[in-house]
């Protein structure tokens, strides 16, 4: 715990932390002023994001990137989880989707290419397990075709509200989790050889006790949800003040917001030259929110939510979800990564959210 606390006093960017009492305060003392605590929670979870980086690294040195990515792909979607939870028990199921969507689109292009990049500026030429990278893409595409299929039947066939698409969605969301568990067993259990982390060198920073660094990660954990929840209180009514419409207030801003804790390890984990540990987080985080979360909603809105949430999303996500599963399956194919290639992803992504800004969905 010590060595924690210096790290701290160390960090300037984690001198930000004393924003999280503020805005949990905040969400008490001030709950009309809407666009002040969505500017707060953001200054919030950048901090969080920072302690989430330093802690999952310390465990990556010990469990190695594969399970390390895993682990911090797991705790920065529980955080979105809890977002999406309290927005179905609200029957905000558009907010809900459009976040599902964009975490997917921005865990795979965004979080993928920034680590291609920030990792290329400093490195000539990096490299990575490819078959790592190869198995999550194809992970990320199944599961894109999963949700591709009741989206087609309900625009193509009109029948958006029918009880036959809920029953569908609901069996692809067992299906999904079905085949992530097999996935994990998969790349974890019986296989796991063939995802060994490429070599890298060894981390200056020393890692943090095991003990302190679990501990670190759920305390985080619990304090980027609880400040999350303000965010998306708050994100609606910014994005109105701001004027951006609630198609790009879910697919970008909170899915930006929402992967800050990832982005931010898998940014640092490119630096240090350990791209392994970037393309599991990255690619790691999109198949687990297609795979397990987005299903695990659909399911949980049974019991929690007005009425069951169906697996169908508007043509123009479906779309850039598709298109992102296979950029990532293109661009990763080789196992090696510059600069321009991080590039080339990111004007993906910025195509993606040029477009929706200028011509939102009509909802």
């Amino acid at each position: 715990m010590r060595q924690l606390l210096t790290d701290i006093r160390r960090t300037p960017l984690l001198w930000l932390l004393v924003f999280v009492p503020v805005v949990i305060y905040g969400e008490r003392a001030w709950p009309e002023a809407g666009t002040l605590l969505f500017g707060l929670s953001v200054l919030a979870i950048i901090p969080l994001a920072a302690l989430l980086s330093r802690t999952t690294e310390s465990v990556a040195e010990r469990t190695g990137d594969a399970v390390g990515g895993l682990l911090n792909a797991t705790l920065g979607n529980l955080t979105e989880l809890v977002i999406a939870i309290t927005a179905l028990q609200a029957g905000q199921y558009a907010l809900v989707k459009a976040s599902m969507a964009g975490a997917i689109v921005t865990n795979t292009l965004f979080m993928l290419g920034g680590a291609f990049l920030l990792g290329g500026l400093k490195f000539h030429l990096q490299e990575f397990n490819r078959a790592g990278a190869r198995f999550q893409s194809s992970l990320l595409f199944i599961a894109t075709i999963a949700l591709l299929v009741p989206s087609m039947v309900a625009t193509s066939d009109g029948r958006a509200g029918a009880p036959e698409l809920q029953t569908l969605s609901t069996m692809l969301a067992v299906l999904l989790i079905g085949g992530y568990a097999l996935g994990m067993l998969f790349s974890l259990v019986t296989h796991k050889e063939v995802f060994v982390s490429a070599v890298h060198e060894a981390s200056e920073e020393e890692p943090l006790p095991m003990g302190t660094a679990i501990a670190t990660l759920l305390g985080v954990t619990v304090l980027v949800a609880l400040v999350s929840e303000v965010f998306v209180g708050s994100v609606e009514e910014a994005g109105e003040a701001l004027g951006l419409s609630p198609a790009f207030v879910g697919f970008i801003v909170v899915a930006l917001v929402g992967a800050a804790a990832e982005m931010t390890t898998a940014f640092s984990a490119a630096r240090k030259d350990r791209l392994d540990l970037s393309v599991s987080i990255a690619l790691g985080s999109a198949s687990q929110i297609a795979l397990f979360v987005a299903p695990v909603l659909v399911l949980l809105s049974h019991v929690v939510g007005p009425t069951p949430m169906t697996l169908d999303f508007w043509p123009g996500a479906v779309v850039m979800m598709l298109v992102a599963a296979i950029t990532a399956a293109l661009l990763t194919s080789g196992g090696r990564s510059a600069w321009f290639l991080g590039v080339a992803v990111l004007m993906v992504y910025a195509i993606f959210g040029l477009t929706l800004y200028i011509l939102p969905p009509v909802q």
